[in-house]
């Protein structure tokens, strides 16, 4: 995997220099406000930075749900010492993190010879990660996980590819399936209706005895079957309880008994209680 930008490692920084500079840059652009990006500005500005983010879409974090971008755009950046551009791509600062992504390196694989054409260097796959050929028919026996595929350009995800994913900021941002506006274009094309449960972390003791009280769990499901389309999460341990979310997207589990199985910690049982209320 390389990065789409070019850059050289003093000025122009990837997340890999991102890690090993010598020093503090006084004022950091950081080029696209999804995972990668959140996750530095959380770095940099508790390092002491000021940040810039740079975002060519004409929103912030526009690969989230829009309700927990909203409260993430509160929370993590609205107070810091971090500002931000929307529909632009350049801005003159001391350093510049690219963070729009990895291009993938899947040339000299051999995949013209069994019909496979790539898509922007990504090989195509199914919901299953089966690659696909040029006639979109499977490929026998070959399946493609990771960034390769360009589904989920995250290392966890790449694991237990396309189930969840998570930001490490401070507090954490996860999700797994589809947002809300995926969800409802979804139920106008297929014929259902879509309805949301919430659940505010105000509400979450073990949340408050932690000082943790910002933050927001959010179920999207078919109001006729209850099957879970979408779980998000901005708050105290999210990367932890989407799992939970995953699980029960997995087998199946409907939006009446997603707290059934959960595990018996107090955080994460009384969010999937307060949800299914």
């Amino acid at each position: 995997m390389v990065e789409q930008s070019r850059s050289n490692g003093k000025t122009v920084i990837t997340s890999d220099h991102a890690l090993k500079l010598e020093t503090v840059p006084d004022w950091i652009a950081i080029v696209g406000s999804d995972y990668i990006g959140l996750e530095f500005s959380d770095v940099y500005t508790a390092l002491g930075s000021e940040v810039t983010f740079i975002e060519a879409l004409d929103q912030l974090m526009p690969g989230f749900d829009p309700e927990i971008s909203k409260l993430a755009q509160r929370v993590l950046i609205n107070p810091r010492n971090i500002d931000y551009h929307t529909g632009v791509f350049a801005s003159k600062v001391d350093v510049a993190l690219i963070a729009t992504g990895r291009a993938p390196f899947t040339q000299g694989l051999g995949l013209e010879n069994i019909d496979v054409v790539t898509q922007r260097g990504f090989v195509p796959v199914d919901e299953r990660m089966r690659v696909l050929d040029a006639n979109g028919n499977l490929v026998p026996h070959l399946y493609c996980i990771g960034h390769a595929n360009g589904k989920m350009m995250l290392a966890h995800a790449v694991s237990a590819q396309g189930i969840s994913a998570a930001c490490f900021t401070h507090p954490e941002i996860s999700m797994v399936g589809l947002t809300e506006p995926q969800a409802r274009e979804k139920g106008e094309q297929e014929g259902f209706e879509v309805s949301v449960a919430k659940t505010s972390f105000k509400a979450n003791t073990k949340a408050l005895a932690e000082n943790e009280g910002e933050g927001l769990a959010k179920l999207i499901y078919k109001l006729d079957t209850g099957e879970i389309l979408g779980v998000h999460i901005f708050g105290f341990h999210a990367a932890d309880l989407i799992h939970e979310a995953s699980n029960a997207i997995a087998l199946g589990t409907l939006e009446p008994d997603i707290a059934a199985g959960m595990v018996h910690a107090k955080t994460a049982r009384q969010v999937w209680e307060d949800l299914r209320d």
